[in-house]
């Protein structure tokens, strides 16, 4: 997730407030309160109806609009007027603060709130405050500047520095990050041409970019998809292949018949076939899927699709550069070996929805 994506996630929460400056600032205080105000409540509609819940944070933005604009009219004031947008940034120079430097960081409860799907790891969050610290320096420098303009300078100094010096700051810091994300990519593309690509995914299966394999297993947070395959014969035992020693994940332990990585692109249906072709070279199998869930290591995040199929007495070649051995284990006898280090933990996981849903 890059900046400028998280900078659009906080945007729903604070867009009554960056209404009320935008028209304030055009046609004055009273219009731009009830814009403020309109928008605001639209949000609040719309988030009732579609998740019958009141926007706590849209409320908060109401809130703090009214307050400034009722001070704003009743203080019919040039100054007061002057450092209004700096009381306005003040307010988000001390959420921004409150969000960094104490425990409680209101950002990523927006985040959250808006980008429901999105799941954040280490790396999100630690981008997250990254970005959070840079726009803070720019609210904090740029209050200063309206306040030393509002009192040391012309009027027309102080209209530029409170109006078009905001907007032309922002649009030369996106213009930035849009510039080094697309540098960036173009690097690292460069650099991983040769490897596997993986689609990073969100909880719910939906791709939000994507990523070559080594920085995919260099540890949780670019949850990518993968397809486990369980087989099992008519007297309900199930095949297990014991992972090659060169594996850079648990090897040379028991592991689900197939297991695989979805490529960037390939749909999880072809992804299975493929890997139940490489693994064991069977090619009529059918399966049913089972469940699918996030599966998190010291090494990588995981989406897992697990799927179950019978056993149709076609012959097993297991592909000797990834599986040292297949065989054949009666439930008991797995049962009795678990909590042993035998199994991968993936596979026991696994093992417990299987006797729930399948062999119940």
């Amino acid at each position: 997730m890059s900046k400028i994506d998280i900078l659009k996630s906080l945007a729903p929460g604070f867009l009554p407030l960056i209404i009320f400056i935008a028209a304030d600032s055009i046609w004055g205080t009273k219009i731009g309160l009830i814009a403020a105000i309109v928008v605001g409540i639209f949000e609040i509609i719309i988030s009732y109806i579609k998740e019958k819940i009141i926007d706590k944070f849209v409320l908060l933005d109401i809130g703090l609009i009214v307050l400034l604009g009722m001070i704003s009219i009743l203080l019919d004031n040039p100054i007061f007027f002057k450092l209004k947008p700096a009381l306005i940034e003040l307010i988000f120079c001390i959420i921004l603060a409150v969000s960094l430097f104490s425990p409680v960081n209101v950002m990523m409860q927006i985040s959250k709130r808006y980008m429901k799907n999105i799941e954040f790891g280490e790396a999100q969050i630690r981008q997250l405050n990254k970005s959070l610290k840079v726009l803070f320096y720019i609210f904090l420098v740029h209050t200063g500047m309206i306040v030393y303009s509002a009192f040391f300078m012309s009027k027309g100094a102080w209209a530029f520095i409170s109006g078009g010096l905001f907007y032309i700051i922002f649009a030369v810091y996106f213009a930035l990050e849009f510039i080094k994300n697309r540098t960036k990519r173009k690097k690292m593309m460069a650099k991983y041409k040769d490897e596997e690509w993986f689609d990073i995914v969100d909880s719910e299966g939906k791709v939000t970019g994507k990523a070559p394999r080594s920085l995919c297993h260099s540890g949780p947070g670019m949850m990518h998809p993968v397809v486990h395959l369980h087989i099992a014969d008519e007297r309900n035992r199930l095949y297990l292949q014991k992972r090659a020693m060169t594996k850079e994940i648990q090897p040379g332990k028991w592991d689900t018949a197939v297991g695989g990585h979805v490529a960037s692109g390939e749909e999880i249906a072809a992804a299975l076939k493929r890997e139940t072709v490489e693994e064991l070279g069977l090619c009529e199998m059918t399966a049913a899927p089972v469940a699918r869930y996030s599966w998190e290591t010291e090494v990588e995040s995981e989406l897992v699709y697990m799927f179950f199929s019978r056993y149709n007495k076609m012959i097993i070649i297991p592909n000797k550069d990834e599986i040292e051995e297949g065989k054949f284990w009666k439930i008991k006898k797995i049962k009795e070996n678990l909590g042993k280090g035998i199994f991968t933990p993936n596979f026991e996981f696994e093992f417990d929805i299987l006797l729930k849903q399948v062999f119940k």
